[in-house]
Order: structure tokens, then C-alpha cells, then sequence
């Protein structure tokens, strides 16, 4: 299912939750609506549903105007960050439920909802728990039935608000792989919320940035990470060193600062430097370390520059006895914006 977002916006109140936003999804990709709070990833997602009408623009499914059809007349299939799970139905119950409601010849046998709820608890690893009620279950059990139950009725889009919020760091990262095995699985056009951007990068086809109501960026997680289009998205999108400063022939400087900033026009410009990207450099500026430690293979340095700037670098784990005292550093990949 292809979905196309055109000049969407929505208001709530005075307040613009969307603002001319613009957004293609091919069939079969797995896109993430990644932002702050109160960035419009989740309003965004809730329009694509049918749950909220916008204010101007059009929603199109496969070409075809869905603007205010129902989410029922869209086939969506949802899931949300609380399950919604009925607690008095068993698991194979609650599946089943979708199925189980439709009337007349769009009800399939009841030979043919068995048939499928167990196929869903083969997918997502949950064979042999279909009579258990959603309590008996863990986070991340239940979590996988709410999925299953949106996949019953073989939606044409799925989407998920925040999927694996309430959950632990350690059953998150277990299930993002299952979100994706079960994506790959079964071809499911698939749109998620989340503010987690190791979830996003690790997870999606592509991810759409979200800052005040707009789409700041759209590209593969390699793409927003090392080729970030704002300002908004090189802070917001992994770790990175600030720094505000002037362009003056093709070199950026900031206090004691200083890198190259080829193809950027000379005036007022802010600049950012991954931790990854400072390299120990004879020929580079002045900075002294505060404290340097291992974590796994690589080495953690907090350091001061010359006029009194923290920065954060990353370093092999060989070179950290080599980050000690006063030591120079260059940038050897920067981004820099006008401003």
C-alpha cells in the first residue's frame, strides 16, 4: 500500500500540530515518525489512521482520496503503546477479535479465525499461549499479542504509536527485532511513532524527522545521521558538539576552535562535530582532558577546550592512554549551517 501525505496541516486550537507537512510511503516499507514531544509524529500517525481529519491537504491511499474516510473504510490495523488488550478474552480471543466482530459473508469460518490465530502465534513466537488471559502474560508477551491482533485482519497499512514505550530496555530491544522479522514476514506497509532513536535507526527503512509540526527530513538512518539537512536534525539525531561561531574563507571558528567549513558562505553559522569525528592532531587545537575511560571497545573523553567549552570525544580503546593532559585534536568530518 503506498501512502501519499500532501500539504497536511492541523490545528488544535491556536496550537499547529501539523504544518504543511508532505510524505510518501512506497508499498512494503517500514518508516519511522521520529521527534521530540509535541513534534506531530503522533498526530501525523493518527491522520494517516483515520482518527484525526486534518485541517487542509489530502491523505491518499494507492492514489485514491482517504482524507476523511473511517479508519474502518482505510483497513488499518493499529497498535498502541497501553495494548489495549481485553482482559476477560484469552489471547487467542483477543486475536481473534477483529474477525470474530465482522457480520454476515465478511466473516470468515470459524475453522478459518483458528486457522489464523495460530499462524499469528507461530509469527511472533507465542505457539501454545492462546488460552492464557493477557495477565498471565509479560510486557513484552502482550505487546506481541497486540500486534497479533492487528495483523488478524490482515491490514492494508499497520501502524504503532510508541510500540515498546512501557517496556524495558532489554524486552525493547528484543522485540524491535521481531517487529522487523515480522514486517519482512508478511510485506505490511508499516508506520511507527517513537522518540527513541536508536529504535528508529535500527529498525526502519527510512525515518521522517519531526520538529514543531513539519517534516525537517526524510532519508535511510545512514542518510539523516551523517547527511543531517538542519541544524534541528544534527543535534536531535545521535551525539554531537555544538559550537557557535563565524565562517571566514572556507574555516569555521569558535573561540579557540577552529575546522574547515568548505562550501559554506562566510558570516554567522553554528557548527557540530560527532564525538567520532575529533582525531588527535598536532595541527589541531588545544583542549585538556578531564577524564578519559573505556566503555567496551572504544574510549570516552570529557574534555575543556581553551575558552572554557566541554566537548565529548570517542576514541579507539587503544588510543586512551594517549588522551592525557593537554592534547590537540582536530575535526575531521563538522557540520556547519548559516545562520
Amino acid at each position: 500500500m503506498t501512502i501519499s501525505i500532501r500539504s497536511v496541516e492541523k490545528k488544535f486550537g491556536r496550537y499547529p500540530a501539523l504544518n504543511s507537512v508532505d510524505l510518501e510511503i512506497v508499498d512494503g516499507e517500514l518508516v519511522a515518525l521520529l521527534g521530540p514531544s509535541g513534534s506531530g509524529k503522533t498526530t501525523l500517525l493518527r491522520t494517516i489512521a483515520g482518527l484525526e481529519f486534518p485541517d487542509a491537504g489530502q491523505v491518499l491511499f494507492e492514489g485514491q482520496d482517504v482524507t476523511f474516510a473511517s479508519a474502518a473504510a482505510r483497513r488499518v490495523g493499529f497498535v498502541f503503546q497501553q495494548y489495549a488488550l481485553f482482559k476477560h478474552m484469552t489471547v487467542a480471543r483477543n486475536i481473534a477479535f477483529g474477525l470474530d466482530v465482522r457480520k454476515g459473508k465478511d466473516k470468515p469460518p470459524k475453522a478459518e479465525i483458528a486457522r489464523r490465530v495460530e499462524e499469528l502465534l507461530k509469527l511472533v513466537e507465542l505457539e501454545g499461549l492462546g488460552k492464557r488471559y493477557p495477565s498471565q502474560l509479560s510486557g513484552g508477551q502482550r505487546q506481541r499479542v497486540a500486534l497479533s491482533r492487528a495483523l488478524a485482519v490482515q491490514p492494508s497499512v499497520l501502524l504503532l504509536d510508541e510500540p515498546f514505550g512501557a517496556l524495558d530496555a532489554t524486552v525493547r530491544k528484543s522485540l524491535r527485532k521481531e517487529l522487523r522479522h515480522v514486517h519482512d514476514a508478511t510485506g505490511v506497509t508499516t508506520i511507527f511513532v517513537t522518540h527513541d532513536q536508536e529504535e528508529a535507526l535500527g529498525l526502519a527503512d527510512r525515518v521522517a524527522i519531526l520538529n514543531a509540526g513539519r517534516i525537517e527530513q526524510i532519508g535511510t538512518p545512514d542518510e539523516v545521521h551523517d547527511n543531517p539537512a538542519t541544524p534541528f536534525v544534527c543535534g536531535f539525531v545521535g551525539e554531537a558538539n555544538r559550537f557557535e561561531g563565524t565562517v571566514s574563507g572556507g574555516r569555521f571558528t569558535s573561540g579557540g576552535v577552529a575546522f574547515a567549513a568548505q562550501g559554506v558562505r562566510d558570516g554567522a553559522a553554528v557548527a557540530f562535530v560527532r564525538p567520532h569525528d575529533f582525531a588527535l592532531d598536532d595541527g589541531g587545537f588545544e583542549v585538556r582532558v578531564e577524564r578519559a575511560h573505556v566503555q567496551g571497545a572504544l574510549t570516552a573523553v570529557a574534555a575543556v577546550t581553551a575558552d572554557g567549552r566541554h566537548i565529548e570525544i570517542s576514541a579507539s580503546r587503544a588510543e586512551a592512554g594517549r588522551f592525557a593532559g593537554t592534547v590537540k585534536v582536530s575535526a575531521r568530518k563538522s557540520h556547519v549551517y548559516p545562520v
